[in-house]
């Protein structure tokens, strides 16, 4: 399936022009999130402790973590609490794309759910449009299109 973007992607409206985050919305889980930040510059994907507990998801299913990470706080390592694998599905059930990944559990200030990156975008042959805010990937029948948020 080939995935494009065109003049019809182009949002009605933007509110201010500046650049905006991709936060899009989807399922982890059983759990409907809605602030998740779609970034595509690191190789980690990133679940905040504080979207885990929110999600009722126990501690005892975290599994042993990755070394620690850098560029997530300034000059510092960062150490993950330890990681998780969920599921995660995008789009609406008469068309999407599940699949399991893999979550380093970290327990920073948050202000989206988590942070999807690289391996997100591989698993799910996911292509952001930062321009446009959408987000789009192969589904069951036919290419998915979630769009993101000037929130």
């Amino acid at each position: 399936m080939a995935i494009t973007f065109d003049q019809e992607d182009h949002p009605n409206s933007v509110p201010h022009l500046r650049r905006y985050p991709l936060v899009v919305s989807m399922i982890m889980g059983t759990t409907r999130l809605t602030k998740m930040l779609m970034d595509g510059g690191s190789s980690l994907n990133i679940l905040y402790a504080s979207t885990l507990n929110k999600m009722g998801i126990s501690r005892s299913n975290l599994c042993p973590s990755r070394p620690p990470f850098y560029g997530i706080v300034p000059a510092k390592e960062a150490m993950s609490l330890r990681c998780i694998r969920l599921n995660v599905t995008f789009g609406q059930p008469n068309n999407f794309h599940k699949k399991p990944l893999t979550f380093e559990v970290a327990d920073f200030l948050d202000v989206y759910h988590a942070l999807l990156d690289r391996p997100c975008f591989t698993k799910f042959m996911a292509v952001p449009n930062y321009t446009y805010l959408k987000l789009k990937m192969p589904g069951l029948k036919g290419i998915i299109t979630i769009e993101g948020s000037f929130e």
